[in-house]
């Protein structure tokens, strides 16, 4: 009982604290607090995973997927995974909205699609403390089926079958507004086992879930894959990177999946063999923001990059050591003014109304042996304030010899 009644005071307090900023004004007031003695009162609670801001959108049943092979002599084999961000603002996909060009669908070279979200449901307070289920995450995932789907079917109908040429969903998950999806090739389905989710709110109170992770990983083959997606704290301000390092450190610290005794997996991320970490994971630019958007201007992207805070990150080794991001060659992911293609500061706002300056906001990072990537570009997308960032990956798997394709 003095779990609901310790969140039943937080949710009547982050309520009496909204105003029109709304989130983003709580996390003012909270967000520097998170190691402080709130959060040791709010662990206990967290753990349950499911504190009222996570909920499920959709899942699989795990009978048709297969069970893991005894280990012996292998094989390689190598597949080609498509992984993208996106903040979409809390914006549901139109009925006419093309993903073709999103989602490569026509190249139908994929194996495997791995979606992650941020904001894909408005970071309101009824969104952030209630169990509230939306048609935003649905429509999405219904959307991002049929557009897979469609061109496997046009090209399986044209080849005089379709077994095995189909997409499926083995697993999607929502956590307040971070939803990620993974869709496989049907005919992968027997091989991919150990599928499991994990969940972390660092957001209010470094514990809701407005900001966090939710994870997924499982075992292809012999070959164990994680996927994690970010929304990490936002801010330009002096000391707001410092807990962006600390939101990866805790995301990496706290996910944690489930032991099998009968098997040797990977219960942390960094345990799997190969990991890719997407999302909004808010570094700016360590300029003034009139030089930012001077050398945004220019398209002066390499100086630009000389002061990217990530990439400072990288540098130092410390947060970062052992992950490895594409050469950056298209704009700035953020701050666009939606349906167009001009930043925001370029418009007149409403008075007191912030004016960021632009970054590259939205980022894939990856580890591990065997995974390589081969394509790294953003998208012209304009529904919201942040452009879709996708990678393409050659994903070594080991394979028990003699296995057929």
């Amino acid at each position: 009982m003095q779990h609901f009644a310790m969140f039943g005071y937080i949710t009547c307090s982050c309520m009496l604290l909204l105003d029109r900023e709304g989130i983003s004004s709580l996390s003012l007031l909270h967000g520097r607090k998170q190691k402080g003695e709130t959060i040791s009162k709010l662990l206990q609670y967290q753990q349950l995973r499911s504190h009222g801001s996570i909920s499920e959108v959709s899942g699989v049943d795990d009978e048709n997927l297969g069970k893991r092979s005894l280990n012996g002599p292998m094989d390689t084999r190598i597949y080609r995974v498509f992984a993208s961000t996106w903040n979409v603002g809390g914006i549901a996909p139109s009925d006419g909205l093309d993903m073709e060009d999103w989602l490569d669908t026509k190249a139908n070279t994929y194996d495997i699609y791995v979606l992650g979200f941020q904001e894909i449901v408005p970071l309101n307070a009824r969104n952030v403390l209630g169990p509230r289920k939306s048609f935003i995450p649905t429509k999405w995932n219904s959307e991002e089926g049929v557009r897979l789907n469609k061109e496997s079917t046009n090209c399986s109908a044209m080849e005089g079958s379709m077994q095995g040429e189909g997409f499926r969903c083995i697993r999607s998950k929502q956590m307040v507004g971070i939803f990620t999806s993974v869709w496989v090739r049907s005919n992968l389905g027997p091989f991919i086992h150990h599928l499991d989710v994990s969940c972390i709110g660092s957001g209010i109170m470094g514990c809701l879930g407005n900001k966090g992770s939710v994870s997924i990983r499982f075992v292809l083959h012999e070959t164990s894959f994680c996927f994690v997606c970010c929304h990490l704290a936002s801010g330009g301000k002096e000391g707001d990177v410092q807990l962006r390092n600390l939101d990866v450190t805790d995301i990496l610290a706290r996910t944690r999946f489930p032991s099998h005794a009968t098997q040797d997996l990977p219960e942390k991320i960094l345990g799997h063999d190969q990991v890719v970490l997407l999302g909004d994971l808010n570094y700016r630019i360590s300029l003034e923001e009139a030089e930012t958007r001077s050398l945004v201007k220019a398209k002066n992207w390499a100086v630009l990059l000389e002061n990217d805070q990530l990439l400072f990150e990288f540098s130092r080794g410390r947060h970062f050591d052992g992950w490895q991001e594409g050469l950056i060659t298209f704009s700035p992911t953020y701050k666009y003014h939606p349906n167009s293609d001009q930043y925001y500061w370029c418009f007149d706002s409403a008075r007191g109304e912030k004016k960021r300056a632009p970054a590259w906001c939205d980022r894939i990072l990856w580890r591990g042996r065997g995974l390589k990537q081969v394509q790294y570009e953003t998208c012209d997308y304009r529904i919201s304030d942040h452009r879709p960032v996708r990678a393409i990956f050659h994903a070594e798997c080991d394979v028990p010899e003699g296995m057929q394709k």
